[in-house]
């Protein structure tokens, strides 16, 4: 497993200086977000120059892109929101190849036209699940045309919200180009901590073959925190990731740059 880190974490006025402080931490790889190279995250349109000197600043520093943002609401109310995303994730797939990656991270959506990580009692609707099935069978015959794989991530708040929706979610569009992230803290919560490793056993069992990355946070009564400052039992989900043979990037976030040494000690003791 490579330990890396969402690249906005590192907040510098240049991609070189946010690339030479995730260096200096000790950081294999990163999900990458173009707003860390001063560009939209999800944009029209992207110079194939600009991608390249993204991918050589990276190599230069050792630094692999695991992953590549491209979230967007795919089942947002507005129709134009949706579509303004699906051009978006366009441009970042056919970018990929330039800028060293063949993973790009979205969300299967929500109904709450505020925040796209809050939940909405119509996530849970059989008609926003076939609208959902219909994004994300677009998106992934987008990322079929450009030879990526899309990875999407069990969230509560969105309408894959457990391990049984995505195993679901997986079966219908039956690709290769689309997968899984894992994310422990995502899987439940707090009120569920005594079946905290049941949750997990029963996770890792339906999807644990199509984890392409891993993100490491941790879950709290306050909420989401950094790796290691809350309930989520690390010793049992590495156990996991290793049990079905994960070798890729395992990603913090959900932590403020004065929490990376700490929190990337805590996660080599569970390693290494």
């Amino acid at each position: 497993m490579k330990l890396g880190i969402f690249s906005k974490t590192f907040s510098r006025p240049t991609l070189e200086e946010s690339l030479d402080a995730i260096h200096a931490s000790g950081f294999d790889c990163v999900q990458f977000s173009l707003d860390s190279a001063g560009l939209a995250a999800m944009p029209e349109s992207l110079d194939g120059d600009r991608c390249i000197r993204i991918r050589q600043a990276m190599k230069a520093r050792d630094i692999e892109m695991s992953a590549l943002s491209g979230t967007f609401n795919m089942i947002h109310p507005n129709v134009e929101e949706r579509e303004a995303g699906m051009a978006s994730l366009r441009v970042l797939a056919d970018a990929c190849e330039s800028l060293g990656t063949s993973l790009i991270t979205i969300s299967t959506g929500t109904r709450n036209v505020d925040n796209m990580w809050a939940a909405h009692p119509e996530n849970d609707s059989e008609e926003v699940w076939r609208e959902m099935i219909v994004s994300i069978s677009r998106a992934t015959e987008i990322a079929e045309r450009a030879g990526v794989t899309l990875v999407f991530e069990p969230e509560l708040s969105n309408v894959v919200n457990s391990a049984q929706k995505a195993r679901r979610l997986l079966d219908e569009i039956h690709s290769p180009h689309l997968k899984v992230v894992i994310d422990g803290a995502n899987l439940f919560e707090v009120s569920e901590k005594a079946r905290m490793h049941e949750i997990l056993d029963e996770a890792f069992d339906l999807i644990g073959e199509d984890i392409e990355l891993a993100h490491a946070k941790d879950l709290s009564e306050e909420g989401f925190s950094a790796a290691g400052r809350g309930i989520l039992d690390y010793d049992k989900y590495i156990s996991l990731l290793k049990s079905v043979g994960f070798e890729g990037g395992l990603i913090l976030h959900s932590l403020d740059e004065s929490e990376v040494p700490n929190c990337l000690e805590y996660l080599k003791s569970k390693l290494f």
